[in-house]
C-alpha cells in the first residue's frame, strides 16, 4: 500500500474516533490542558515540517531516477556498440611485432598504437559510463525506498501528535461545558436580569467605559456548537488494484502525490473565518475573520468570543478608546488589527479560559458583569 493510502486510512480512523486516537490525560487545571495542547501542537508542526522536507527529497530522487531511466536505453546501445568494436578490434588487430614490422617507420608505429589505444579507451569509457549509471540508479532506488519509509514514520508521528492535541483541545472544551453547567444558575439569573433591562431599553457601561445596549441570548450555555457531520471532510481510501497487489518490483512505485497530513487547523479556519467575516461585514474589523480564526486555533479559544466582545466594546472596531483596541483591553494599543486580534485572543486564553463564563464576565467587566455576560453571549450566538 502506498504511503499516502496508509496516511489516508489513519486520517479516516482518526476522524471516526477509532482506537487510534489518543485520549488526553485528565488534567487538574485549564493551564495544564493548555500546555498539553501547546506541546502536542509543537510536536505536530515539527513532524509535519519533517514530512514536507522528506517529500522534497523524494521528489528529487524520483526526478533523478526518471532522468537516468530516460538516458539508459541510449547508453546501453552505446555500450553494446563498444563491446562489438572491442571484439572486432581484438579479432582483427595484429600483434605488436606484426604491427612493428608492417610500419614504415617508428613514428607510424607509435601513431597507430596511440590510435588503437584511443579507440579501446573510448569503448571502455562507454562501458564504464553504463556501469556508473546502473550503480547510481540502484543507489537512487535504495534512497527512494528509505525516504518513503522515513516519510511514513514522520507522518505517523505527526498524526499521533495531532490527535493528542485534538484530544487535549476537546478536554478543554468539555471542561468549559462543565463550567457552564456549574454556573448555570448564575448565568440564568444574569440573563434574566439583563432581559428586564433590555425590555426597558437600558444601557450599561462596558469595559471601555462606553455605553452599550443590553441584549440577551436565547440560551445560557456558551459552549461551542457541536460540529455537524457535514463539517467533517469525507475521505475514502482507494483500494489497490489487482495489478498493484500482484506486481513485485525492485523499485517502490513512486507516489503520484507526496505524503500529506490532514490539517485540522486548516479545516477549523476554513469553517470559522467566513462566519466571522460575515458577522463583522461592513465594520473596521471586517475582512479579518481569518486572523480571528487562526488566533482562536493557535490559543485554543472559542472563535466567537473575541469578535463578540469587539461588538459590545467598540461596535466592531468603530469606536475604539485606544488605537486598534476594540475590546476595552486595559490601556493597550496596537499599530494594526492583526496584531491586536492575536494579542486579545492570547490574553483571553491566558487570563479568562476557553470561552465566556460568568466568572470571566465578573473579571472582564466587574461593575456590570451581568449585562456584559448576557450581551456578549447574545452576540456569540449570532456568529
Amino acid at each position: 500500500m502506498h504511503v499516502r493510502m496508509r496516511i489516508a486510512a489513519l486520517a479516516i480512523a482518526a476522524g471516526l474516533g477509532l482506537s487510534l486516537v489518543p485520549t488526553a490525560a485528565h488534567a487538574a487545571t485549564y493551564e495544564e490542558l493548555q500546555q498539553q495542547v501547546e506541546d502536542a501542537t509543537t510536536a505536530y508542526e515539527q513532524a509535519s515540517a519533517n514530512v514536507d522536507k522528506i517529500n522534497g527529497e523524494i521528489d528529487a530522487n524520483e526526478q533523478r531516477i526518471a532522468d537516468l531511466e530516460a538516458e539508459m536505453p541510449a547508453q546501453r546501445e552505446r555500450a553494446a556498440e563498444s563491446v562489438r568494436n572491442l571484439y572486432k578490434l581484438q579479432q582483427s588487430s595484429n600483434g605488436l611485432v606484426d604491427l612493428l614490422l608492417s610500419s614504415e617507420d617508428w613514428s607510424e608505429f607509435l601513431s597507430t598504437l596511440t590510435y588503437l589505444d584511443r579507440i579501446q579507451s573510448h569503448n571502455m569509457d562507454e562501458l564504464q559510463v553504463l556501469a556508473d549509471m546502473n550503480a547510481e540508479l540502484q543507489q537512487e532506488r535504495d534512497t527512494l525506498s528509505a525516504r518513503h519509509a522515513q516519510a511514513s514514520q514522520e507522518a505517523d508521528r505527526a498524526l499521533a501528535a495531532q490527535q493528542e492535541a485534538l484530544a487535549a483541545r476537546e478536554e478543554v472544551r468539555l471542561q468549559a461545558i462543565a463550567q457552564a453547567e456549574a454556573e448555570r444558575a448564575a448565568a440564568e439569573a444574569a440573563i434574566a436580569e439583563a432581559a428586564k433591562a433590555a425590555e426597558e431599553n437600558k444601557t450599561f457601561t462596558n469595559a471601555s467605559g462606553q455605553q452599550a445596549v443590553v441584549s440577551t441570548p436565547q440560551d445560557a450555555s456558551p459552549a461551542v456548537e457541536e460540529e455537524s457531520k457535514d463539517d467533517k471532510a469525507s475521505e475514502t481510501t482507494p483500494e489497490p488494484t489487482s495489478e498493484e497487489s500482484s506486481s513485485q518490483t525492485e523499485t517502490p512505485e513512486p507516489a503520484s502525490e507526496p505524503v500529506t497530513i490532514t490539517s485540522e487547523r486548516d479545516a477549523f479556519i476554513a469553517k470559522w473565518a467566513p462566519r466571522i467575516d460575515a458577522y463583522l461585514g461592513g465594520s473596521p474589523l471586517g475582512g479579518h475573520g481569518r486572523t480571528f480564526a487562526e488566533a482562536a486555533w493557535d490559543y485554543n479559544v472559542d472563535p466567537r468570543w473575541s469578535p463578540a466582545i469587539s461588538c459590545i466594546e467598540s461596535s466592531k472596531g468603530a469606536i475604539c478608546f485606544r488605537p486598534y483596541n476594540a475590546w476595552g483591553w486595559g490601556s493597550a494599543s496596537w499599530s494594526d488589527w492583526d496584531s491586536a486580534i492575536r494579542s486579545h485572543v492570547a490574553g483571553l486564553s491566558a487570563g479568562y479560559g476557553y470561552t465566556i463564563s460568568t466568572s470571566a464576565a465578573q473579571k472582564y467587566c466587574p461593575p456590570t458583569w451581568q449585562a456584559w455576560y448576557s450581551s456578549v453571549l447574545a452576540e456569540m450566538s449570532c456568529i
